[in-house]
C-alpha cells in the first residue's frame, strides 16, 4: 500500500501525460529533482514572505496608531500653552 502511494507521488505529469521518473534518463531525473527542490524553495520563500508581510503590516499599524495618538494629544497641549 505505501509502495503504491510512493509510486503515485513519483509520477510526473507533462502536458497532460504521466511519466514515471524511474523510466527516464538520469539527466531527466536530475531535472525533476531540481524542479522539486526549486518548488520546495519557492514554497518556503512564500511562507517567509507571508510572515514578513504580516510583520510589516503590524509595525505599520502600530506606527500609525502611535502617530495618531500624538496628534490627538497635541491640540490639548496647544490649548494649555495659549
Amino acid at each position: 500500500m505505501a509502495e503504491q502511494e510512493q509510486q503515485q507521488n513519483n509520477v510526473v505529469t507533462i502536458n497532460g501525460k504521466e511519466y514515471d521518473p524511474a523510466d527516464m534518463e538520469p539527466s531527466q531525473q536530475y531535472l525533476i529533482a531540481q524542479l522539486r527542490d526549486l518548488q520546495t524553495k519557492a514554497d518556503n520563500l512564500k511562507f517567509q514572505l507571508d510572515q514578513v508581510s504580516a510583520g510589516q503590516k503590524m509595525f505599520t499599524d502600530e506606527l500609525i496608531k502611535s502617530v495618531e495618538a500624538e496628534t490627538e494629544e497635541a491640540p490639548e497641549e496647544e490649548a494649555v500653552a495659549s
